[in-house]
């Protein structure tokens, strides 16, 4: 772990270093929460569009619309999975 990730700075950073390591930081756990919760979007509207009969969307890959619904709950747990690790890389 980087010294940001240990303990973040309370005070005003006088070091020019420590400033580029702690936006860095912060740039890389924003980023982070960001391409969750784009990605958490785009499972809403895949959702909304499944459920509704508008598409559906993984009739490529699947047959039946239970396979399809099975497909997008492996989606919702990978995104799970990547929403749990941003808010970790926050949280500490």
């Amino acid at each position: 772990m980087s010294e940001p990730d240990r303990e973040p700075t309370e005070t005003p950073t006088t070091d020019r270093e420590e400033a580029e390591r702690e936006g860095k930081w912060m740039g890389r756990n924003w980023l982070g929460i960001a391409a969750v919760s784009i990605f958490g979007l785009v499972l809403i509207v895949i959702a909304l569009m499944q459920a509704t009969g508008l598409m559906d969307v993984f009739a490529p890959v699947v047959e039946t619309e239970i396979q399809q619904w099975a497909i997008f709950g492996v989606l919702v747990l990978i995104w799970l999975g990547a929403a749990g690790w941003s808010w970790n890389a926050i949280t500490g």
